[in-house]
């Protein structure tokens, strides 16, 4: 009689502690990706990846907060603090973010040298942080439900692919292969090695093919236009088109970086007379938008972000098409909000 009524607290008591524990399995879960999920644009992540916007929300490093994580709606309304690790190459997809912390806020001197750098996931609010990798990291594409990671150390460069859950990490390849510009699971890349044609990487089977024998450094895959800096010809500005197999030239200066998108290609342009400008994606119109050295062209569905070359403590903005631009005192003042409190 006793042991059965020990049965029937014990029962119940498992049956209670099996539940539990299969909740706690489920909701740590990491659940899958739509397979056509591209974490941020191959312009934004070629220029460090400072902004990502995804779902409504554009995510970004406050430089007036030491590059921390915050938040706003693309008009640059609702800022919000996230988090306390500087960042960048910021990506987003389902319900996660997923940024390299280079520091963390108010690092400074001696303590700045014990941060641990590393590739973390978060929430979409800032919350739960998970370290997946503490590799140096170059640049990192979301691409389905695989992060594709390039990675340089001491020990030479590592190309390699892992699940957005920490697991089956595999190694793609001992050479550098930048997976910014990712479209249709396809990773589209320049050669590093004996030539920089265009290749293309299968992310469903690993296999690689050669898209076009160009000479071509940072493409950008938009429709059936690869944009690219035009290695033989002075790093000019150009687009080719892959049905046509035709390059169009869209400048003939010397540019140090650009990004396109949102039918605008921005663009800094290197020499005496060294400018950022602007011109429509099929090389049409351009105008300067501010004389001097810029780098940092991040980009949005509303505003181009943009630094002053050697000088990393403001962001200037511009609206999208237009012919002025300004410091992005809103990010300044959330950054001065987020102090007081």
């Amino acid at each position: 009689m006793k042991d059965k009524k020990a049965l029937l607290i014990l029962i119940p008591f498992l049956l209670f502690v099996i539940i539990i524990g299969a909740f706690a399995i489920v909701g740590d879960r990491i659940p899958d990706n739509p397979p056509e999920t591209v974490g941020n644009t191959a312009g934004n992540l070629n220029n460090s990846g400072y902004f990502c916007e995804y779902d409504g929300k554009v995510y970004f490093a406050n430089v007036y907060d030491s590059d921390t994580l915050y938040s706003m709606d693309p008009s640059e309304q609702d800022i919000k603090k996230l988090g306390n690790a500087s960042v960048q190459n910021i990506l987003a997809g389902g319900k996660f973010l997923y940024y390299y912390q280079t520091g963390a806020s108010g690092d400074a001197g001696i303590g700045a040298l014990r941060t641990v750098r590393s590739f973390n996931r978060c929430k979409l609010n800032g919350s739960d942080v998970t370290g997946l990798t503490r590799d140096p990291i170059s640049t990192a594409q979301l691409v389905g439900s695989n992060l594709y990671i390039m990675t340089v150390d001491d020990n030479g460069p590592l190309f390699y692919r892992m699940k957005i859950d920490k697991s089956d990490k595999t190694e793609l390849s001992n050479f550098e292969i930048n997976p910014a510009s990712a479209v249709n699971g396809t990773i589209y890349y320049n050669g590093t090695q004996d030539n920089h044609y265009l290749y293309a990487m299968n992310t469903a089977t690993d296999g690689v093919s050669t898209v076009w024998d160009g000479n071509l450094w940072y493409p950008i895959v938009q429709g059936d236009y690869v944009y690219y800096m035009d290695v033989e010809n002075d790093y000019r500005l150009c687009r080719y088109s892959l049905s046509r197999n035709e390059i169009e030239v869209l400048t003939n200066e010397r540019i140090d970086c650009f990004n396109v998108g949102y039918g605008y290609v921005y663009y800094q342009v290197n020499g005496e007379e060294a400018c950022l400008k602007c011109m429509r994606d099929d090389g049409s119109d351009s105008w300067v938008i501010a004389e001097g050295n810029y780098t940092a062209i991040n980009m949005t569905s509303q505003y181009v972000y943009f630094q002053m070359f050697g000088d990393d403590s403001s962001w200037y903005h511009s609206p999208l098409g237009s012919q002025s631009y300004s410091v992005f005192d809103a990010a300044r003042q959330a950054a001065l909000d987020a102090l007081k409190k």
